[in-house]
């Protein structure tokens, strides 16, 4: 077994240059701390981590995807500097009821104090059935990548699979600003409930060992023509 990697430091503000690099390094962060690791722990025991990154370049949607997508036509969303509301804060207790291991206690586990600009600047993904908001997810801006930090959804809705939708609204979204990559954060090598990530066209792993990023097999055949419907 590989030898274990538990990293953490501090920082407030971090240049968009500077993100990409860590995050080219397998650094994440929630508010102002930083942390890359290479295994965790959970009652089935021991999982190695796999951060994950997009080439947009290559990414194309899948059947399933596309699914996902004519689900959904009936919303509306927008992209706004993040923020840390009541709203926001009342969405994520609601949601976190879904998870049964490692639940964090509230959404600024994941945001700083003014998420908007610290440590970097950061984007929500506002997404709504008529008036009402339904959904929420946070993406970080780097300069020629983004970074997925957090995303929640009214738990009734589940049937509209918005974590995925948000997910590729945030890839369109990266696409349209000429970033190269689009980071969806962690997952595990071991089968687990971040396994959606790993169902992107163009994904790549990060190999802890040599610092190199390898392109992760497709599983599911994918449409060669990407598609975000317009927004209402």
């Amino acid at each position: 077994m590989e030898s274990i990697l538990n990293q953490t430091f501090l920082c407030s503000a971090v240049p968009a240059e500077m993100m990409d690099c860590l995050w080219a390094a397998g650094w994440r962060h929630f508010g102002e701390s930083f942390f890359r690791y290479n295994t965790s722990m959970d009652e089935d025991g021991l999982k190695l981590i796999t951060p994950l990154r997009l080439d947009l370049d290559k990414n194309l949607l899948s059947k399933s995807q596309r699914r996902v997508l004519r689900r959904n036509m009936d919303l509306r969303w927008e992209f706004l500097p993040a923020q840390l509301t009541e709203e926001a804060r009342s969405m994520f207790q609601r949601h976190k009821l879904r998870f049964k291991d490692n639940v964090p206690e509230d959404l600024d586990t994941f945001l700083s104090s003014e998420p908007a600009t610290l440590p970097c600047q950061c984007l929500e993904c506002r997404v709504f059935e008529g008036d009402c908001l339904i959904a929420l997810s946070y993406l970080d801006i780097g300069d020629s990548a983004t970074s997925a930090v957090y995303g929640m959804f009214e738990p009734e809705h589940s049937w509209r699979s918005l974590g995925i939708f948000t997910m590729l609204l945030e890839i369109d979204f990266s696409r349209s600003r000429g970033c190269r990559y689009y980071y969806p954060g962690y997952a595990t090598h071991e089968p687990s409930v971040y396994d959606y990530k790993k169902q992107l066209r163009g994904l790549e792993v990060l190999d802890w060992r040599t610092g190199k990023w390898d392109a992760l097999p497709q599983i599911e055949a994918a449409i060669p023509t990407s598609f975000i419907p317009p927004k209402p």
